[in-house]
């Protein structure tokens, strides 16, 4: 049995004293210690990307993040986003689009794509796949995903 450790994160914009096993990962904490579902389990890896969230202003994969490792950091999930013009931009696009078939990868592809429009804010389809090449997604591929981001980042405000 592995020792509880305490430690405080700044997730989604709130100080969080968190209260997780030396080696839970940030994804088991926001999962089944805060309940926060927008970070999804799937591959347990950090291959799909499902988990992806923004530590410090770059994209990661809780299920490989140690929670203890995040003491001090800023922790920003989908969640987070509830307010972002950008994400909401993203979001629509996705919905409008058909982007979205199970949701299951649409977390971590949001996440991402959220970061590549805060660096570049019109992006060509071969930036965006770059951007979202951590990202998997099994049921629609990936032309509707690209087109969406292409299409939030051209309803940007100029």
């Amino acid at each position: 049995m592995s020792e509880t450790v305490a430690f405080t994160i700044d997730l989604d914009g709130r100080r969080q004293i968190g209260l997780a096993e030396a080696d839970a990962t940030l994804l088991s904490l926001l999962r089944d210690g805060l309940e926060i579902t927008g970070p999804k389990r799937g591959c347990n890896q950090g291959v799909c990307g499902a988990c992806t969230v923004m530590i410090d202003g770059w994209p990661q994969r809780a299920c490989l993040t140690l929670a203890a490792a995040c003491e001090g950091k800023s922790v920003t999930t989908l969640e987070g986003y509830a307010e972002d013009p950008v994400m909401q931009r993203l979001a629509r696009a996705f919905a409008e689009g058909g982007a979205v078939q199970c949701g299951f990868c649409t977390t971590g592809m949001l996440i991402s794509a959220r970061k590549l429009l805060e660096e570049e804010a019109k992006p060509d389809p071969d930036r965006i796949r770059q951007a979202l090449s951590g990202n998997l997604c099994r049921c629609i591929g990936y032309r509707k995903i690209v087109e969406a981001v292409t299409a939030a980042a051209e309803g940007a405000e100029t």
